[in-house]
């Protein structure tokens, strides 16, 4: 059996999508194993870099499949790939067991689009199925403590590094 320590962690990314007035999208998630508190059920759009993948096209990608959101405009990104590790007690039923967290590469997006084209119920045109139930437009300084607590240090770092763009 794999030690908790000896296990990778998933590459992924996440994006903050910021709109006209300096607001971020957020999501609340469905279910999933990492979701384990109803009350910090909020994110931002994030996921799995592909084997070969580039960061930036991910960001992009993942961005449409859980959102549709296509008309953005790249405003910065965290430089170093921040990591979180999920709950040792749920690291079986997530992501099949391979992974003790995530690393992530981070990007601030500028939403230029109208809201018309935000669909999280059939995202990426509909190819793709929905990971938010609902989502909003929130505060940037609101936002570490809308999420899953154990992700709460990687939402801090990256509310101060984008937090300027929000103004």
């Amino acid at each position: 059996m794999t030690r908790f320590e000896d296990l990778p962690y998933r590459p992924c990314v996440g994006v903050m999508v910021l709109n006209r007035d300096g607001l971020a999208f957020i999501g609340r998630r469905t279910e999933g194993p990492e979701h384990v508190d109803d009350v910090h059920a909020w994110q931002m759009p994030q996921g799995g870099v592909d084997p070969g993948e580039d960061p930036w096209p991910a960001a992009l990608r993942e961005l449409y499949e859980e959102t549709s959101i296509r008309s953005v405009e790249k405003l910065g990104e965290v430089e170093e790939w921040l990591a979180y590790d999920i709950p040792r007690d749920i690291v079986g039923q997530a992501w099949k067991g391979r992974y003790r967290g995530q690393t992530q590469k981070w990007y601030a997006l500028r939403f230029t689009g109208d809201e018309r084209e935000i669909n999280i119920h059939e995202p990426g045109g509909g190819a793709h199925e929905a990971e938010f139930a609902e989502w909003r437009w929130e505060p940037v300084e609101n936002l570490p403590g809308l999420i899953i607590p154990f992700k709460r240090p990687v939402y801090e770092r990256v509310v101060a590094a984008f937090s300027k763009y929000a103004r």
